[in-house]
């Protein structure tokens, strides 16, 4: 769990099956945010409403003024959020807002909870208020179903999700700025702008990251590709282009990396101390 002012994130594993009981007294004044990504959580609702199951694939968020009994299925993998009142109850009211957990909104909440666990212990005050306003910002837009592509404070999720979305499709010969920003929900424009706040390019990240995978498969140990075939892959016009693009970064030819990176594993000792000089 991370704690960011009055509010809290936690990614959930269960390997078995919970169910819990009503705690008497239990008032509360929160917002609860479920995402559930694998089993189920059933919820129970408010007095004169029934149950509400979060299925996989889907959130849930709500206003709760009671804390109230739920039950989980075995294998369960989710994430919670409880979030301060203040502007989001307005909101809801007392509506339940469900969806589906890779809905745009969603993606860059998930981002944006990603970055918070990885850097909360090192965040200062400021830090902290800022992921906290960020935060109750996207809960916002998921509550809403629209992104404030204006507020700058959420560039920095923008960002992250744009760039998990595209380690996921770097073999897409579709994957483009363009394409990101459709499945995001935003303008290409946005897109552009919350990279350009963080210092970076989209289509220099892309680039990037396609090089860095086809670095990886010319060391590869089993069945290497020719360069031919890497830049096909990794959608570079031809294998001329790729190589120059490589020298670029790299500073050395595919052929070169590829040749170095050998005879560099060729001169280590093996594990055990019996390199190939010796084990001859």
């Amino acid at each position: 769990m991370a704690k960011v002012h009055g509010a809290a994130i936690a990614d959930l594993h269960a390997a078995s099956a919970t169910r819990t009981a009503d705690v008497p007294g239990g008032d509360q004044d929160l917002v609860a945010m479920y995402v559930v990504r694998r089993g189920a959580w059933t919820l129970g609702g408010p007095p004169g409403y029934g149950d509400q199951t979060v299925s996989a694939g889907q959130f849930l968020v709500r206003h709760l003024g009671r804390l109230t009994a739920f039950e989980t299925t075995a294998h369960l993998t989710a994430k919670f959020l409880v979030l301060p009142p203040g502007e989001l109850k307005p909101l809801l009211g007392s509506r339940v807002i469900t969806g589906p957990a890779d809905s745009a909104e969603m993606r860059l909440l998930t981002a944006l909870t990603d970055m918070i666990h990885t850097t909360v212990a090192d965040l200062g005050p400021a830090g902290l208020a800022a992921a906290q306003g960020t935060l109750i910002e996207l809960a916002k837009a998921v509550t809403k179903g629209r992104f404030d592509d204006v507020e700058p404070r959420l560039a920095p999720a923008l960002t992250q999700a744009a760039k998990d979305l595209a380690d996921r499709r770097l073999a897409d010969r579709e994957l483009s700025p363009a394409m990101l920003a459709r499945e995001l929900n935003v303008s290409v424009r946005t897109l552009h702008r919350a990279f350009a706040a963080v210092g970076e390019q989209v289509t220099t990240y892309i680039r990037h990251r396609r090089l860095h995978e086809a670095r990886l498969a010319l060391v590869a140990p089993s069945g290497r590709l020719s360069i031919t075939e890497l830049a096909a892959h990794w959608q570079f016009a031809d294998g001329s282009h790729f190589t120059r693009a490589f020298k670029k970064h790299y500073g050395q030819t595919p052929t070169e990396y590829a040749r170095s990176a050998g005879a560099a594993s060729l001169s280590h000792p093996h594990p055990l101390g019996h390199g190939p000089a010796e084990s001859a």
